[in-house]
């Protein structure tokens, strides 16, 4: 599938000097359409003489190219500069708890190919890895020459990530991984830097450049699929806590009396529902409800959903339980943070207005004024590739703040401006 190149998200500040001009240059003409050596001399305060120097450096990266003359402001015609999107291609992997999908995308978020497959991720490891490698290496070969521009690897995992230790994954939520990912195995076999991280952060960050966060500088992205996350945007940055666990809005007790959760507490808002959560609700509802659509055939997420598009009875109640347990947590978030935004993301975002509607109602209910008037709850824009978006933009922000990781770029002489 290819999908039209996104809106650019708003040009970064340059205020910290510590990067390398070329950093900072580089990032510049990404952020703009067609800019000049006199614009980006301007835009980093230096030098005609020292941007000119610059842009002959990023000439030889095949990532920065001369597109032709802009309009003349009086004298010569500048020269404009133009990033060369398809100089190379990223994968973003989505690791769900019952899924993996994968996207490859070019330097603008370009979809250029993207699959998906169901499995088995909680409890098998080894299988997991091998279905990447497999969805990867299809995506690859879908787009001829993409593996000698492959820029790097991003994987999006259902739990929290140390950033000390990013190949580590929660033994509590992925138990038979025994805390280890083995993602090192994906760097040997595609010679590209792999990148890690929760996947509801990715989910924000994707919404930030691509989707329904653009303009928004602090919002908080919640996924909705077998697992409950959030990730918060905090000025334009995701933001990760004391000890990279922000975020986890799933097990927030919502009732101290209920279920308990795998984390090992209480009436976690994922006991209420998380996929498994409502899987159990709906068989036990069926029984008393032989006509409902999910009395036949496996009770899946996914079939609870598509019975809820259907105007199914029993669905419809389930979304709406849902919307109203999630609305509790939501209203807390609210009258806590104060985002500008709630972007609800996952599987169960397609629902729209019967999952938007109800949980509205629970949130204004809840809530201070002020804090709901500051918050809108939007659905994703990006739909079931966001995730693995996400990832894939991962490596691309990245790449951006450190212009190493492109291969073009690293080969440059280490007298760096």
């Amino acid at each position: 599938m290819r999908f039209p190149i996104p809106p650019l998200p708003p040009a970064p500040g340059h205020e910290a000097r510590g990067r390398p001009l070329r950093d900072l240059a580089l990032e510049s003409i990404w952020y703009s359409s067609g800019l000049s050596r006199a614009d980006l001399a301007r835009r980093l305060e230096v030098s005609r003489s020292t941007a000119s120097e610059l842009v002959g450096d990023l000439l030889g990266t095949r990532l920065v190219v001369e597109a032709g003359d802009g309009p003349s402001r009086g004298g010569r015609r500048p020269i404009l500069l133009e990033f060369q999107d398809d100089a190379h291609v990223i994968l973003g992997v989505d690791m769900g708890a019952t899924h993996v999908a994968v996207t490859l995308t070019n330097l603008r978020g370009r979809i250029l190919d993207w699959r998906e497959a169901t499995h088995p991720v909680r409890s098998d490891p080894e299988g997991t890895r091998a279905l990447i490698a497999r969805l990867c290496d299809e995506a690859l070969a879908e787009v001829e020459g993409s593996r000698r521009i492959l820029l790097g690897l991003g994987i999006a995992v259902p739990c929290p990530v140390d950033h000390r230790e990013p190949h580590r994954l929660s033994e509590i939520v992925l138990p038979d991984w025994r805390g280890r990912s083995g993602f090192e195995a994906f760097q040997a076999r595609y010679g590209v830097p792999v990148l890690v991280d929760n996947d509801a952060n990715l989910g924000a960050l994707a919404e930030r450049w691509w989707g329904a966060g653009r303009g928004v500088e602090h919002f908080t992205f919640i996924k909705l699929a077998m697992g409950i996350g959030a990730g918060h945007m905090f000025g334009g940055q995701i933001y990760r806590g004391a000890t990279n666990v922000a975020g986890e809005i799933g097990h927030i007790s919502i009732d101290p009396q209920g279920e308990t959760c795998l984390c090992g507490n209480r009436g976690c808002l994922a006991t209420f529902i998380g996929g498994e959560a409502l899987v159990r609700k709906a068989r036990a509802m069926v029984a008393d409800a032989p006509e409902s659509l999910l009395a036949v055939g496996p009770i899946t997420p996914g079939s609870i959903e598509e019975a809820a598009l259907k105007r199914d009875p029993v669905a419809m109640q389930l979304v709406r339980d849902a919307a109203h347990h999630l609305g509790v947590a939501i209203a807390g978030l609210l009258n806590l943070l104060n985002p500008g935004a709630v972007i609800l993301g996952g599987s169960m975002a397609r629902l729209k207005d019967d999952l938007l509607v109800p949980l509205r109602e629970t949130v204004v209910r809840r809530t201070l004024v002020n804090s709901v008037a500051a918050s809108e709850i939007r659905v994703s824009e990006l739909g079931p590739q966001g995730i693995a978006l996400g990832a894939s933009t991962l490596v691309l922000s990245s790449a951006l703040s450190d212009p190493e990781l492109f291969p073009g770029v690293a080969n440059l002489s280490a007298n760096r401006p």
